[in-house]
């Protein structure tokens, strides 16, 4: 059905007439400035571009003093126009010059103007340039608005495209005049070092076409579009080594939710009845939901802007006939592979073989495609400056993924330095293999137990890869993040049965759902909380909704039927609660053995400890538990009341303090008093200084990733323990603000390993 006459459509039809013409491109330009102005009832309608990099030049307006057109110039960054370039996000301001951001330039005439409209004009991902509304009355634009002008600017972008407003020459000069860096710094999402060569990841797509009246033709092509992107996914999902591989599967399954959101389609129809073909619709849409999401406090969702980004570019390019990335190409044998961003989809596609390490320009620790990445050992550095895209592919390339450091066609000198340092590396990986079997004995004989944090398939893997002696902290909510409905008790107790299997006899520690706070569910809904970690979360969701609780203990009892069942609650902050939860268990146990179904043939209950009002509480505590095991991370956020997600507290506090450490000391007497078995579970035990620490005050069990194993046992092998136990005892009445600087010296006095 031909969709009704409306504005928006009315302005795409005028647009289409105006870059279809033979005009010169700055004429063309013109007319669309006086077009926006006039359909949008706006006094002003400017656009800016991108020269020399990080020159941004007033092209053409209507409105503003046509003197100041290519007069007027800015860097980026500066004024608000400069700040939506350099951010990439949008502004809508209903009193422009109150922003601390504003820059008033007398030649523009611009005093008069209150109200400010600006959004990015977009290439290939990239700001090169900006456009902006303006009103003298002082106003908030409309949502609609703002996706008006957001197409108009996508339309624009053809300008800089065809090379007809800015040539190649222009865009470029700011690197030859600078030199082209060679170094890059970014965040370590999955350690290790490569040398190879530099593969893009995506072929650059331009969209040429944005326009189009042909909205049946162009609903055709989506749909046949859409049928293409879902069988490559299910192409994929079917593989042999995707099919049986619980963590990958199900972060597929999650992929492919997102490819068929009925909502997502929807925009991407309207957007096409506006006038746009089928991938400006899809580039359209992209571009909204990703100013969107760039705003939420929401982690979860800034997570999924990968997934969504890379469903959104596949989907463009089967629309323009150029599916696939690098991973469908023959592959040099030391591939660096670099991004904008990338989906676990697509990093799952790569041959892993020659596949050396993966780059990104975006990206998140926390993302899937960095926890498969992890999972895998392939080097991957993400939050890397702009101009990695720019890179030429077949450049040689080193990739240090310990300091986050990257160096494009590096001198000799660098390349010899670093291949040393592979090289060594590589022996060093060796030698935590060698140690796989061996136990964790310091020089004075006193045997650490090191086991694994897992939460996923491939943890069991890793436990048995690096000879860990079993997995101290299984967190069992990522099967319930990833469902869009609570999962049933049969599949609950098939996963941790299989987990149980895997692990071949040894111990397997099962946390109870720690949900809420980061870690949303989809079928649990909450309200909106200032202070999330300190909110309804984990057993205080356990305890208020006990059926989910009471079914997650039903499919742990079922799959450790015949087995030792270890059970411990997170999040607990008093007695009461623990045993509130330990009665729900009692009732299952009850229930089950009612129901004469097969029993586990022993039982271990223990408690978290990762709230400090607990440590007051241990005298009461203890005889009512099995075991405890500290939550570091959160136990030190709440000791020194940060936020360990907010990067500017990151490095404010340290956990090898003497408060700290004091505290630590303190649990370990207690629990060593009352004979209660203690695990120290979290990423300082994780550091080697860390876990030098932790034995010195008395730990001597250990849940670790399983890639710290080998370097804390190294370190433990090389210790003599009474000596450092002897030098801590002085450390703990100091006044320091951290300890790690003496354990760090102790280390290299003694030639301990760290």
């Amino acid at each position: 059905m031909t969709p009704r006459q409306n504005a928006p459509r009315r302005l795409m039809r005028e647009l289409h007439q105006i870059m279809a013409s033979t005009d010169e491109a700055e004429v063309r330009l013109n007319n669309v400035v006086h077009l926006v102005a006039s359909n949008m009832e706006a006094e002003v309608c400017s656009a800016y571009f991108i020269r020399d990099r990080d020159i941004l030049e007033l092209f053409a307006t209507e409105g503003l003093k046509l003197e100041a057109v290519h007069n007027t110039r800015l860097q980026v960054g500066e004024g608000l126009v400069g700040l939506v370039a350099s951010t990439g996000a949008s502004l809508n301001l209903s009193n422009a010059q109150e922003h601390p951001k504003f820059v008033y330039r007398p030649e523009t005439g611009e005093e008069s103007y209150k109200s400010m409209m600006a959004v990015p004009i977009l290439r290939t991902g990239k700001v090169v340039g900006v456009l902006v509304l303006q009103n003298q009355a002082s106003r908030h634009y409309l949502e609609e608005e703002e996706e008006a002008l957001q197409t108009v600017a996508m339309v624009l972008a053809e300008l800089v495209v065809s090379g007809d407003l800015i040539t190649a020459q222009e865009q470029s000069d700011g690197d030859a005049e600078r030199g082209v860096v060679t170094r890059f710094v970014g965040t370590v999402f999955a350690e290790g070092l490569a040398e190879g060569v530099v593969v893009m990841h995506e072929p650059r797509v331009e969209i040429i076409q944005h326009l189009s009246e042909d909205y049946d033709y162009q609903r055709g092509r989506l749909v046949k579009g859409f049928k293409k992107l879902l069988c490559q996914i299910d192409e994929i999902m079917s593989a042999e080594d995707i099919l049986h591989h619980g963590e990958h599967r199900e972060i597929l399954d999650v992929y492919k939710l997102f490819a068929l959101d009925k909502g997502w389609r929807a925009k991407i129809e309207r957007a096409i009845e506006t006038g746009l073909t089928a991938e400006a619709a899809v580039q359209k849409i992209q571009i909204e939901n990703r100013s969107k999401m760039i705003k939420t406090d929401d982690p979860y969702f800034k997570e999924r802007l990968s997934d969504l980004d890379d469903l959104a570019n596949r989907l463009i390019r089967h629309l323009m006939g150029k599916a696939g990335t690098a991973a469908s190409k023959e592959l040099p044998q030391n591939a660096v592979v670099i991004a904008r961003n990338m989906g676990p989809a697509e990093l799952l596609e790569y041959d892993r073989e020659k596949l050396k390490a993966v780059l990104l320009q975006e990206g998140s620790q926390s993302s899937h495609v960095s926890i498969v990445a992890r999972a895998l050992g392939i080097p991957m550095l993400g939050k890397l400056e702009e101009g990695l895209l720019d890179i030429d592919e077949g450049e040689e390339i080193i990739v240090h993924g310990l300091d986050g450091e990257i160096f494009i066609a590096p001198p000799p000198e660098i390349l010899e330095t670093y291949r040393d340092a592979i090289a060594a590396r590589v022996t060093l990986l060796a030698r935590y293999d060698d140690m796989r079997d061996k136990p964790a004995i310091t020089k004075d004989g006193v045997k650490i137990e090191l086991v694994v944090n897992g939460g996923l398939a491939m943890d069991i893997e890793g436990m048995h890869r690096t000879g860990a002696a079993g997995v101290g902290l299984f967190r069992t909510e990522f099967q319930f993040m990833i469902s869009k409905t609570l999962p049933r008790v049969r599949a609950q107790a098939q996963f941790y049965k299989s987990i149980i299997d895997s692990a071949r006899n040894k111990p397997v520690t099962f946390r109870t759902l720690d949900i809420g706070g980061d870690k949303e569910v989809s079928f649990l809904k909450r309200d909106h909380e200032e202070n999330p970690a300190l909110g309804w979360r984990a057993i205080r969701i356990g305890l208020d909704r006990p059926a989910l609780l009471r079914y997650q203990l039903r499919a742990l009892i079922t799959a450790a039927a015949d087995t030792t069942l270890r059970i411990m609650f997170p999040m607990i902050t008093n007695v009461e609660e623990f045993k509130l939860a330990k009665a729900i268990l009692e009732k299952e146990l009850s229930r089950h053995q009612r129901n004469k179904r097969p029993m586990p043939k022993d039982i271990k209950v223990g408690t978290m400890l990762e709230v400090p009002s607990l440590v007051w509480q241990l005298d009461e505590l203890l005889p009512l538990v099995d075991f405890v095991s500290i939550g570091s991370n959160d136990l030190m956020q709440f000791f020194y009341a940060c936020d360990r997600e907010n990067p500017k507290m990151s490095n404010r506090y340290d956990t090898l303090s003497p408060s700290s450490l004091g505290m630590l000391r303190f649990i370990v007497e207690k629990c060593s008093a009352g004979n209660v078995p203690l695990t120290l579970c979290g990423e300082i035990g994780g550091e080697k200084v860390g876990a030098l620490a932790l034995l010195a005050i008395g730990f001597r069990r250990l849940s670790i990733a399983p890639a710290a194993v080998g370097p804390v046992k190294m370190m433990i092998n090389s210790l003599n323990l009474s000596d450092v136990e002897r030098f801590s005892d002085k450390l703990l009445s100091l006044s320091d603000p951290s300890l790690r600087s003496n354990f760090e010296a102790f280390a290299r006095d003694n030639d301990v390993s760290i």
